[in-house]
């Protein structure tokens, strides 16, 4: 949970930024997949099946409240989240800490609205992801795990601007994918 000692300053996070700002454009890594089988519990898999009725098979996207439509039906929108590795090693510390950040594919690619908008369509390993626009914010968890200073950064203009607290998107083709696959932007 919270380790104060883990947290990072503003200097330290400024004079890791250049690193996170070097992630390639295409062709990046899918670094870790995290599965969340239930409240602040985290499963780090080498693969996963994504689909349309789960996500992430074995994840609770499609429980969690707060991502529901008008009907009560999980929101397609926010069926999974994707955060930028470099930018989860420079908060975490340590890549067993990154799964606390809550997200399922952590990549090594620019995730800023620049790069990949909404509507914009990754391939990674046998499935096709579209970004979504539903904004992906911190939270109170956020900042107990990784600290006020690393919420203050994703929240600032530039942090928005990169979606340093990461993205949403939604299983348009299904499919394994692996840790080590390459994400290619279709155009």
């Amino acid at each position: 949970m919270a380790d104060a000692a883990n947290h990072r300053t503003a200097a330290e996070l400024e004079s890791g930024y250049n690193h996170v700002l070097a992630s390639p454009g295409d062709h990046g890594t899918l670094e870790m997949i995290v599965r969340r089988p239930g409240v602040n519990h985290r499963e780090t898999v080498e693969e996963g099946r994504l689909t349309f009725e789960a996500g992430l098979e074995g994840d609770t996207w499609d429980r969690r409240k707060g991502y529901v439509t008008d009907d009560g039906s999980p929101d397609p929108d926010a069926q999974l989240t994707l955060t930028n590795s470099r930018f989860a090693d420079l908060i975490a510390g340590s890549r067993d800490r990154w799964p606390l950040a809550g997200d399922q594919l952590y990549l090594d690619l620019d995730l800023g609205a620049e790069n990949l908008p909404p509507g914009s369509k990754l391939r990674l390993g046998e499935a096709v992801i579209e970004i979504t626009a539903l904004p992906h914010t911190g939270c109170k968890k956020y900042a107990q795990r990784f600290g006020a200073e690393a919420l203050k950064f994703t929240a600032q203009p530039e942090g928005r601007r990169r979606n340093l607290r990461g993205i949403y998107a939604r299983v348009v083709v299904p499919g394994i994918v692996r840790v080590g696959d390459i994400a290619r932007k279709i155009r």
